[in-house]
């Protein structure tokens, strides 16, 4: 059987946020399989912040996407074809498929944790598809690791986590409600501020763009702030750095609205705090905790089996032609828990 796969490359590096010039889409043939290879259809693409910096040249902690390279994204997907004994047709697999319809693989390769192109087989009996790319994939490992490894909630810890309503924010503030903290969100919309509380049972979420975040962060933190989640950086780092408590910790995750400045990205003006409260502020990166995965995915389960843990909305959008509105919706606000593209 023959297929064609239609992809998203990068043509060009954006300036600011990124235009339909800067991405070319085609469609190429499939050649047929030889021996040892693996095909894979693509049900579900990610969209995730992070993927706005793998478009930028410079120094970072993954290499950029080179120019006319299929855009890198996870995903999900099912296997089609197979001349692998390690993978069968209708197997499910997540790992780093990139935006588009199908990707081929050498099955050996597949099969190495430390290689690009491995592939991580999947129980959707256990849960849905969309889950393994939610809190059972990267964003829950960035929440789970994240907060507990970087943040070290205790009991009576009041818990600030920005970027709330997201596929990792949401995630935080249930992990640390299970930890023992009161947990305040600060979100873009009132349906997330309703959802973060009605249904996800935070103790309180900000409004940031109705309600005076320093004065609501007041009332709602009223012992001041032990642990903060950073998903956004700007002013709204800035506003938290003022209300830590002494030996807080502030886990840097992301900064989503410096990543499409073209002035440059704005640190935070109160960084002294740090110094006055003996507190520390530390980036993370969820790939350096790659062999506890399997740990943290079987704990999350449990919780998610239990009834603890609620895994975040997902928003599904559908067509490959559109990637680039749906990975832009991430940095206007338009997307509502994890964001994913069923091409």
């Amino acid at each position: 059987m023959s297929y064609s796969n239609t992809r998203v490359l990068l043509a060009s590096r954006p300036v600011g946020l990124p235009k339909p010039e800067n991405l070319t889409i085609e469609t190429v043939e499939i050649p047929p399989l030889t021996a040892g290879q693996v095909l894979v259809k693509t049900s579900l693409i990610s969209l995730d912040p992070a993927m706005r910096g793998w478009m930028n040249e410079g120094k970072s902690y993954a290499p950029p996407i080179g120019i006319g390279e299929v855009f890198r994204a996870l995903a999900a997907g099912q296997v089609v074809e197979s001349q692998h004994p390690a993978f069968a047709v209708g197997d499910y697999v997540t790992g780093v498929l990139g935006a588009q319809q199908y990707v081929l693989r050498e099955g050996d390769a597949a099969q190495d944790p430390a290689n690009p192109a491995y592939l991580l087989k999947v129980d959707t009996s256990l849960a849905p598809l969309e889950t393994y790319l939610a809190t059972l994939g990267m964003p829950g490992m960035t929440a789970y690791f994240g907060l507990l490894d970087t943040g070290q909630p205790q009991p009576g810890n009041t818990v600030v986590v920005s970027g709330a309503a997201g596929a990792v924010g949401s995630v935080v503030g249930q992990i640390a409600k299970l930890k023992g903290c009161r947990v305040v969100g600060i979100a873009g919309d009132q349906a997330k501020v309703e959802y973060c509380v009605k249904e996800l049972g935070f103790d309180a979420c900000i409004n940031y763009k109705t309600e005076d975040v320093a004065a609501a962060l007041r009332t709602a933190c009223p012992k001041g702030i032990d642990v903060y989640f950073d998903n956004v950086g700007g002013d709204i780092l800035d506003t938290v750095l003022l209300q830590i408590n002494l030996k807080a910790r502030i886990v840097i995750c992301g900064a989503i609205s410096q990543y499409n400045n073209t002035a440059p990205a704005k640190g935070p003006a109160n960084y002294m705090m740090l110094l006055v409260n003996r507190a520390r502020m530390e980036g993370i990166l969820v790939g350096d905790n790659a062999a506890r995965f399997g740990d943290a995915a079987r704990e999350m389960a449990g919780w998610l089996r239990e009834g603890k843990l609620t895994s975040p909305k997902v928003q599904t959008e559908h067509g490959i032609e559109n990637f680039l509105p749906t990975l832009n919706k991430l940095f206007s606000g338009e997307n509502f828990g994890k964001l994913v593209l069923a091409p």
